[in-house]
């Protein structure tokens, strides 16, 4: 490779043209190029009255040159590493790549202008494009596409624009520092060899975090909301988020929780917070997200709490800021980071931009940065969105500083994400137990004989005769006296309390109890109502130019309100449409939910000519909430990560995520068992979220059949969810408004139809909707009880299959008793109508599912006070046949078996 041509070297066609633009219109290049065009032509006319062109003229663009390989490399030779020698790159970004020379330094050169110094000597040039890229902190931006904001860069860093610290300012950064260092050196000796993941060697995140947050209330933002793994989680929450030292101790030292034996809490470096915090006459909000270990699955659940906040009170994105803050073996690994980037700038997600800010502790529990990405960058990710970003020296606490300030005002400025590497490491391995010379001798050699941030400031703070000793140990004292007395008052507190990280927004709401369960949930509606609602869902504006075939989907909804017949699409949209009218805003996303992956929704239409979007449900009332339906990008786990988070900060709102097919909820696993189903019982967090997996036997294959019932209901516990596989329109519309008509919230998992969507026999009337409640059990309606020799229990859209073979087999005395609520239980519902059935012989339970699958050994579990039998397919390892053929044959087998029940009865 040639040595100069490596580097984004200076195009002369492109200057050539910049010129002839120069010259047409000196206003509509930059300033930088304006300044060197002006001293190019100067020295040109010099030139030209001399009759000579001098050698440093033509190295002009050599400097030029030299300038941009800064700008594009100047990141891969900084001094940012504290305690590891950087890669080596070639080549570098000596003067004698770029065809200069040692006898060039003293050269003044026009390309000066291009970096704000106007003429300057190279060497002038070389110091300030070192200063400004190649120090504590270096920076990756030159891919970003936009000149405004490449240009902002170029002012920040070339033209002496970065932030600049007063010696009280310093004080305060040092005074931050303290605190985090001393904190973590309190409980080192105060907790030999407890697990606490502290945060040093990286103290300057805390300072740094400190400052961002300053800066924040000069920019007049009202909220920051964070999300962030363990490390150094309990020292953010006690300097940022002023957590009591208390509380924080008693927690530590494992003491119960001020709750009955059914709540089992969670470690105290996963719990979360909010706290208001007044600097100087602003009032702050900071919030930092519950999480479990499963590192960055909090991500998703930041952005949804933030845009939850958006759409319900801020209405601004520039009033809360998303931080996410990473590790660096975690960023660089975990698939879901890519999902929340890819969402930054996409309608239904996007929060206005997140700071993400990553520890970069160069070690992934006992894995080496080398093996643990094949990328430069831990946070190479960035580049998927053309985001800037910043690599700086943990050691260094102003260069931190500067960077989260200067972060946070580019995403103020332009709503963008933009990520910070701070370069740190951990003192003590992965956790306080650990051993980290077993995997890292010589990196842990290097770390205990490296002095920690605090020191290296004090030292750089006296030298400048900001701080003297005296200064020093009067602070020390201070802080590790309020340390002291607040650890003594915590051993007089028997237990600890944990509250919703969201409780101002939860204030008004309850906890359930197993007797709310029993009552029955007014969901009514006035039928007259229902009519003029469902007439407006299903009217489309005049003038537009509508598809043919959409065009008769809404004539055959109005054609049901008129023959009060509803299928499964319109029941579903008259609960929306209640709710609207009701003041609560609903929102749904999902793969294809606008029309419905089975076209049954058609909640947005889109004209042919311009594709403009109709949303019938945000034309019914003037005062009504608003409804908004996204078609999310092909994510599960980091889609319902942050409709879950967008559940949790909007309780007054139904949140809705439906899977394409519902066992694409494989995709989500993480957040359902950490979040979904276990948010309540670790941290006090109830979600109304409602997700909608489609799910039945229909042939077709192992991928499309199952939403995997038995995950779920092996979850359940401690009335931690709802569960129901509805069999009716009417139900299904009941049990989305029940969502909000209780004083407590609670997921609601449903296992959503395919076939019944359009199945002749799943209808309901309006009355059903306009006078019904949910039923948790729907009896046999055929009224047998006096002759019914079984009585098959049964879930969801096997009871039409049950229900059509035993007609077509001419059997009349087996009941079918369909359990539309798997959990919590009915069993006072399910007992008073078995009890109808005297003459049974069998009470049995059917499903499609294989044995080993569904609700089978979940009701047998829980219905021990009943002979219950079970007829199902056989036990499988995966959840249905491929051929449709082999799916037919284990039908007939199923109907087989379910009906030689009858055959045995009637002998």
């Amino acid at each position: 490779m040639d040595k100069v041509s490596y580097i984004g070297n200076a195009d002369v066609n492109a200057i050539d043209d910049l010129y002839n633009t120069y010259k047409n219109d000196p206003s509509s290049v930059d300033e930088g190029w304006r300044k060197f065009f002006e001293g190019f032509e100067f020295g040109q006319t010099n030139y030209e009255d001399s009759g000579e062109v001098p050698e440093n003229f033509q190295k002009e663009f050599k400097v030029i040159n030299l300038i941009e390989g800064y700008r594009r490399r100047g990141h891969l030779f900084t001094h940012t590493n504290p305690v590891r020698e950087r890669r080596h790159y070639a080549p570098n970004l000596s003067i004698e790549n770029f065809e200069l020379s040692e006898s060039d330094l003293n050269t003044v050169f026009q390309a000066g202008s291009r970096i704000g110094l106007g003429p300057a000597t190279l060497k002038d040039i070389v110091a300030h494009m070192e200063s400004a890229y190649c120090e504590s902190i270096g920076l990756e931006f030159h891919y970003i596409r936009n000149p405004k904001r490449r240009q902002w860069f170029l002012d920040e860093l070339e033209l002496d624009n970065r932030p600049k610290f007063t010696s009280d300012d310093k004080k305060a950064i040092f005074r931050k520092l303290s605190e985090a260092t001393l904190f973590e050196q309190f409980l080192q000796k105060k907790y030999v060899g407890q697990k606490r993941f502290s945060i040093e060697g990286g103290e300057s995140l805390i300072s740094g975090l400190d400052q961002m947050v300053r800066r924040g209330a000069d920019l007049n933002i009202k909220e920051f909301v964070v999300g962030m793994a363990h490390r150094g989680r309990l020292n953010t929450l006690v300097n940022i988020f002023d957590k009591d030292l208390t509380e924080l101790f008693g927690e530590i030292e494992g003491k119960e929780f001020d709750d009955d034996d059914t709540f089992d809490g969670d470690v105290k470096y996963h719990l979360g917070l909010t706290r208001s915090i007044e600097i100087g006459d602003k009032n702050l909000q900071l919030t930092l997200a519950p999480n479990p270990s499963h590192l960055e699955a909090v991500g998703p659940v930041v952005e949804g709490i933030t845009r939850a906040k958006i759409d319900d009170y801020l209405k601004s994105e520039n009033e809360i800021v998303p931080i996410i803050i990473h590790g660096d073996a975690a960023i660089a690994a975990q698939g879901v980071v890519y999902e929340v980037i890819q969402m930054s700038e996409l309608d239904g997600y996007k929060t206005g931009g997140t700071i993400h800010i990553v520890v970069n502790n160069q070690v992934g529990f006992t894995t080496n940065y080398k093996d643990g990405r094949s990328s430069t960058y831990c946070t190479d990710i960035a580049k998927t969105t053309l985001s800037p970003v910043f690599h700086v020296n943990g050691d260094d606490v102003e260069a931190v500083a500067q960077t989260f300030i200067i972060a946070l005002e580019y995403r103020q400025k332009f709503n963008k994400d933009i990520f910070i590497d701070l370069l740190s490491y951990r003192k003590y391995g992965h956790n306080e137990g650990d051993e980290p010379k077993f995997t890292q001798p010589k990196l842990y050699e290097k770390i205990a004989n490296h002095p920690n941030p605090r020191e290296i400031y004090k030292s750089q703070l006296i030298k400048e005769g900001i701080i003297d000793e005296a200064f020093d140990e009067s602070m020390k004292e201070e802080l590790e006296s309020k340390l002291d007395s607040k650890f003594e008052t915590s051993k007089n507190e028997d237990k600890v309390v944990v509250t919703n990280f969201l409780d101002e927004i939860w204030k008004d709401f309850d906890y359930a109890e197993e007797e709310d369960f029993d009552k029955i949930i007014d969901t009514k509606f006035p039928k007259d109502k229902l009519i003029v609602l469902g007439k407006k869902i299903a009217t489309l504006p005049d003038g537009k130019q509508i598809f043919r075939k959409v065009l008769k989907l809404f004539k055959d909804r109005l054609k049901m309100i008129e023959n009060d017949k509803l299928d499964w699409g319109m029941a579903e949209m008259l609960a929306y449409a209640t709710l609207l009218v009701e003041g609560h805003p609903v929102r749904v996303s999902g793969q294809d939910v606008e029309r419905g992956t089975f076209s049954h929704r058609h909640a947005v239409v889109k004209t042919e000519d311009e594709e403009e979007e109709i949303i019938t449900l945000n034309h019914l009332e003037k005062d009504q909430a608003e409804m908004t339906i996204y078609n999310s990008l092909l994510s599960e786990y980091g889609v319902l990560g942050y409709e879950y988070g967008y559940s949790i900060a909007q309780p007054n709102g139904l949140t809705v995520w439906e899977a394409q097919f519902g066992d694409f909820m494989n995709g989500a696993q993480i957040i359902i068992d950490q979040f979904i189903s276990a948010g309540e019982d670790k941290w006090n967090v109830q979600t109304g979220l409602v997700m909608l997996l489609p799910h039945g036997y229909e042939g077709q294959g192992a991928e499309h059949s199952s939403a995997r019932m038995e995950r779920y209901l092996q979850s359940c516990g401690d009335l931690n969810m709802q569960l129901i596989n509805p069999t009716t329109p009417a139900n299904n519309y009941h049990a989305l408004r029940r969502q909000l008509k209780r004083n407590f919230r609670k997921p609601l998992i449903v296992f959503s139809p395919k076939m019944l969507l359009r199945y002749p026999k799943a209808v309901s009337t309006l009355e059903d909707l306009a006078s019904g409640s949910f039923k948790e059990v729907y009896d046999d309606p055929r009224n047998i009880h006096e002759t019914a020799t079984n009585v098959v229990l049964c879930s969801g859209k096997v009871y039409y299959d049950f229900i059509a073979e035993a007609e077509e087999r001419g059997i009349e005395d087996m009941a079918f008793v369909r359990v539309e609520q798997l959990y919590p239980l009915p069993k006072k519902q399910i007992d008073e109508v078995l009890a109808k059935y005297k003459n049974a012989k069998n009470i049995i339970w059917g499903q499609e599912e294989p044995e080993n699958m569904g609700a089978w050994v979940f009701m047998a579990m829980n219905l021990r006070h009943i002979d219950l039998k079970c007829v199902s397919r056989l036990a499988s390892a995966a959840p249905a046949a491929g051929a449709k053929e082999i799916h037919l044959r284990r039908l007939k087998r199923l109907y087989d078996t379910l009906f030689e029940y009858a055959a045995v009865a009637a002998k």
